[in-house]
């Protein structure tokens, strides 16, 4: 990762200046996140004196999905986003599609400290993924957690399993609805980033809008039972946004296909007729692997 001068603080910056920022200003890579799976950069993008650090995924660096044909990754990226903004949500961070070094893809508000920041380390007043999930060595959750399930593991636990739990949170459970409405194949504990001032934020949203029931996740402590009323308000909110000719439904079908968009409304549709928090299929792996 290269070391340019810090990008210094944005007063006054509005959540329009970062969406112009992405869109439109010039998008500078400054590194890649190694660990991913596809092309992932660390870039800043500037516009009128405004810089916004920011995640860079060019579609060319997508690798192929066989359950995928449709569309491209970064497009469900920015439908997640778009969804997450009808129901009323800050879950999802500012997300585009626009052009840039690479080519087309995915521009995202980067959540956290900055790779290129001095100490580049976690503050220990940030909170991590840790304070939302755990796995423990008891039958029960502890109070105040959510059991998911049992889950195997090579050396802990007098028989080689652990409790997988998450917190009983209100943000959570949001993020729990969001990923049953867009249908996310992939909610690991490391797509989950609180910050110091208590926001709680998603990230990773491409394996998302399929037709297919295909959700996997670690927030299965409330499945089944009846979502909050605020939810459910927002969830009604949204199936108004999804009419046939409502602007929301227009900008998705820039960015999917006319059956992901049917199948996105059926299942915000049963979500608000059923109003409880879904239960795994038993067709489809309900725990990604790995879990962080």
């Amino acid at each position: 990762m290269s070391a340019p001068e810090r990008i210094p603080p944005q007063p006054g910056v509005t959540g329009a200046d970062t969406h112009a920022t992405l869109a439109r200003g010039g998008l500078t890579v400054r590194g890649r996140i190694t660990d991913a799976s596809n092309a992932v950069l660390y870039a800043v993008a500037e516009l009128d004196g405004h810089l916004v650090p920011c995640v860079y995924k060019p579609v060319r660096g997508e690798r192929p999905l066989w359950d995928f044909p449709d569309g491209n990754l970064a497009q469900r990226e920015v439908a997640a986003y778009e969804v997450c903004r009808a129901l009323g949500w800050d879950i999802v961070p500012t997300t585009v599609l626009r052009d840039g070094p690479f080519g087309v893809g995915m521009c995202q508000r980067w959540i956290g400290p900055l790779p290129d920041a001095e100490d580049a380390g976690e503050p220990e007043d940030v909170p991590g993924p840790g304070d939302l999930l755990a796995l423990v060595d008891t039958e029960e959750p502890p109070p105040g957690w959510r059991a998911v399930g049992l889950v195997q593991l090579d050396d802990d636990g007098p028989d080689g399993t652990a409790l997988l739990v998450h917190l009983d949170d209100e943000r959570l459970r949001r993020v729990a609805a969001l990923d049953a409405v867009i249908n996310n194949g992939d909610r690991k504990g490391g797509h989950l980033l609180p910050t110091a001032g208590g926001a709680l934020h998603g990230i990773d949203h491409g394996v998302t809008f399929h037709t297919d029931n295909k959700l996997r996740t670690l927030l299965w402590g409330w499945a089944g039972e009846p979502l909050p009323d605020a939810v459910l308000a927002a969830l009604r909110g949204l199936a108004a946004a999804l009419a046939e000719d409502a602007p929301l439904t227009a900008r998705l079908r820039e960015l999917l296909t006319g059956d992901e968009i049917a199948a996105l409304r059926a299942r915000t549709a049963a979500l608000v007729r059923d109003g409880r928090h879904p239960l795994p299929s038993g067709e489809w792996p309900a725990i990604p692997w790995p879990l962080v």
